[in-house]
């Protein structure tokens, strides 16, 4: 007789008059694969996203692209369905399907109807682990796939972005080696080293199954159970990989990078090493983040936008990994203001680094934080996201109360010290345009 794994609540949300508005709930199966999810009181949609931990800094260099390839071999067929059958399942009850690779994981996701649930389970437990990775398959997504880097080669804010990424680690540093892969790279993978690529890393234990919406957490396991224990994949006993660790800091390389594209425009990323993922002053951090570079009435767009008219388009980011993260600011310009659109961005900056920002942003910037979470968390597949990310990525589910109580207490002492702290280091910089 098969285990049946553990179960335990994680959190209960009721309304003004009891009622439960909401409940999460997390099962791990003896294999390892976790199952956890959010019951949405008056929900008529639910979302499943199967998170694999891996993605493109797990991969060697002779295997760059390998995680974003094997995302894209994985809709094209298994022992019981085809491609075609694949996509036919879910189009003709109205559901959405798709998946993206990042640096640190993978994530195949579906959106249907609550009763078309059991389907998207199945659908996606298929796919995940009985792929055939068929050879006549690998040679046909293989184009597809340098089309993408190709289309993503004419994209200067793809292209802006990786190059700086690749400043910041280096190109041989799998954080700094872009998802997709290169020409090269995609061209020389072959069947054998993605299929056993695919066998290591699409493991139970290395996976959750997050879901969110209209349901019920014994029935989703029930579904899971089936359709997952295909092929006996989920046979053996193991403990879930718990969150990424890294022994050291990653080394960020400070310094100047630029190539040349025949682009209208002159992009550019100016920024510097930013904090890691589990840095406790990431609070501080997102309302600076906000503050400066957030929204229209942030001091970037104010001042480069309003005030001067030297761009468009102006925003500040950041980034954060296990154990090493960036910050950096984002603009499109014409050739001739680059450099006033430089200085501008470094005085800010240093303004920052030096005084901090006023009260009023910072409240501003709380305020865009805490609209941003709550709006953002209205559908099944934001919710679904939250619910993956917090079990893979960070072993934490913070309640939407707790992360809002975390924002609102942010300081100006806080935010201050942190911009005095990150903006004071040496200077990452990216550009790319035409040539002069």
């Amino acid at each position: 007789m098969q285990k049946s794994g553990t179960t335990r609540t994680l959190a209960t949300v009721r309304d003004g008059e009891g009622a439960i508005t909401s409940r999460v709930r997390r099962t791990v199966l003896p294999s390892g694969l976790r199952v956890v999810t959010e019951q949405m009181a008056g929900a008529r949609s639910a979302t499943i996203g199967v998170w694999v931990d891996v993605g493109s800094r797990d991969e060697t260099a002779s295997l760059h692209g390998a995680s974003h390839f094997l995302e894209h071999l994985l809709f094209k067929g298994t022992h019981e369905r085809s491609a075609l059958d694949i996509s036919v399942a879910l189009d003709e009850v109205g559901g959405e399907f798709n998946a993206f690779t990042a640096k640190e994981y993978t994530c195949f996701h579906a959106r249907v109807l609550d009763e078309d649930l059991p389907l998207a389970v199945d659908v996606l437990g298929d796919m995940v682990t009985s792929s055939l990775i068929a050879a006549d398959d690998v040679e046909a997504e293989r184009e597809v796939i340098l089309d993408e880097i190709a289309m993503h080669d004419d994209d200067p804010d793809d292209v802006v972005h990786n190059l700086f990424a690749e400043q910041a680690w280096g190109a041989t540093s799998p954080l700094g080696r872009s998802i997709a892969g290169t020409e090269e790279s995609i061209t020389a993978l072959d069947r054998g080293r993605i299929q056993r690529f695919y066998r290591r890393h699409y493991q139970p234990h290395r996976m959750v199954v997050a879901v969110a919406g209209n349901l019920d957490h014994a029935a989703v396991v029930r579904h899971v159970r089936k359709a997952f224990g295909r092929r006996d994949w989920l046979a053996g006993e193991s403990e879930p990989t718990g969150p990424r660790h890294v022994s050291k800091k990653i080394r960020v390389h400070p310094g100047s990078v630029e190539t040349t594209r025949p682009f209208e425009q002159v992009n550019v990323v100016l920024g510097m090493e930013g904090l890691a993922r589990g840095d406790e002053r990431r609070f501080a951090l997102g309302a600076l983040n906000t503050a400066l570079g957030g929204g229209t009435s942030s001091r970037l767009f104010q001042e480069v936008r309003e005030r001067r008219g030297l761009a468009y388009s102006v925003y500040s980011f950041t980034s954060q990994h296990a154990g090493s993260g960036l910050v950096g600011v984002s603009v499109g310009c014409l050739p001739n203001r680059l450099d006033d659109v430089l200085d501008t961005v470094r005085l800010e900056l240093s303004r920052v680094a030096a005084h901090g920002i006023t009260e009023e942003e910072l409240s501003r910037g709380k305020g865009q934080l805490r609209g941003g979470l709550v709006l953002g968390l209205e559908d099944s597949a934001s919710r679904m996201i939250r619910l993956g990310k917090a079990e893979l990525v960070h072993d934490d589910l913070l309640q939407i109360d707790d992360v809002l109580d975390r924002i609102e207490a942010v300081t100006l002492d806080e935010v201050r010290d942190v911009a005095a702290d990150v903006f004071s280091r040496p200077e990452i910089l990216a550009v790319v345009g035409p040539s002069s």
